[in-house]
């Protein structure tokens, strides 16, 4: 019996290993096409100057793929990994220890366990409370232009959380409207999209296989994902910037500074002069969720909130038949 939990585990783990290798950086380019701020004009700075567009114009997400690659090569491509690797692990241990690993929960970004609608809803909500703050670390270390050691977790996290984030962690929480972009994208999904699959397509993960699909069900849930995009694609866009969005106390922290003197040390860079992803100015931050998507429509047009849509869409339809 032992050896046979060896085994599992080491199947386990190799699976993962493998999973990883090859989401990673499908989904770091994902992170860096939906942070990529580029203004659509010229926009006026905090001293009512002229400043001119911010990063560069990459209008498609295998464009930005193509880039990362060009300038950071396949190192640049699997910045994240091993947040995401600690984080995946923690979240998979959690799940067999916790729950009942005869009948284990599904959950995945577009889909969540099926134990009613408010145990659904509380343990989406714990769920992102634990993975919240590795969340931040690792769109964070995706969108950095520092080269990060990956087992060099202390100099990574001083390049990665301000001064005040480090001394008061709890700030991360607090970020204007990343909760609350977080808590609606949940409410959609266990409130409308988990129970239009469970009425349209309840025998997708039954016993019966996909033996008795119905056309017509199938069409309505089709038009319930494009809703679902359609809403969960902005808070995708939105979260996006709000998780790269650092937090200062007070103003000795400048717009580009990222540590206080003499508390950082040289770190090396990616790419030398030229950057993937231009990053709105920390100076003029977003001040909550409405706030964030309005200043993403005047200045970079509707159709930045709606950037690889597609993928969504994927997400959800994926989920749908797993």
């Amino acid at each position: 019996m032992a050896v046979f939990g060896f085994l599992e585990l080491l199947v386990l783990l190799i699976t993962l290993a493998i999973s990883l290798a090859l989401v990673v950086p499908f989904s770091g380019v994902l992170v860096r096409f939906r942070a990529n701020f580029n203004p659509k004009g010229i926009r006026m700075d905090e001293e009512g100057s002229a400043a001119p567009p911010t990063g560069p114009v990459v209008k498609s997400y295998f464009a930005m793929f193509s880039r990362v690659y060009r300038i950071e090569g396949v190192q640049g491509l699997y910045k994240g990994f091993m947040p995401t690797t600690l984080t995946t692990l923690a979240v998979t241990l959690f799940v067999l220890l916790a729950l009942d690993p005869e009948k284990p929960r599904r959950h995945s970004k577009y889909a969540a366990p099926d134990t009613g609608v408010l145990g659904t809803l509380f343990y989406s909500i714990l769920m992102l409370l634990v993975s919240l703050p590795s969340t931040i670390l690792t769109y964070r270390s995706v969108t950095t232009i520092y080269k990060l050691g990956w087992f060099n977790p202390v100099a990574a996290i001083r390049v990665l959380l301000t001064p005040t984030e480090r001394r008061q962690p709890w700030i991360l929480y607090l970020t204007p409207g990343l909760m609350a972009a977080q808590i609606l994208h949940i409410l959609v999904i266990v409130l409308f999209l988990g129970p239009a699959r469970r009425w349209l397509l309840p025998s997708l993960r039954g016993s019966n296989g996909y033996g008795e699909i119905s056309i017509v069900k199938l069409g309505f849930y089709t038009i319930v994902a494009i809703v679902a995009t359609a809403i969960l694609t902005p808070l995708e866009v939105i979260t996006t910037r709000l998780v790269i969005q650092r937090n200062h106390a007070s103003a000795e922290f400048n717009s580009v500074q990222q540590e206080v003197d003499g508390d950082g040390e040289p770190t090396e860079e990616y790419g030398g002069d030229e950057e993937v992803i231009g990053l709105r100015e920390e100076g003029d931050p977003y001040l909550g969720l409405a706030d964030c998507a309005k200043r993403i429509i005047d200045e970079e047009g509707v159709m930045t909130l709606y950037r690889a849509w597609w993928l969504t869409l994927f997400g959800i339809w994926a989920n749908a038949f797993v």
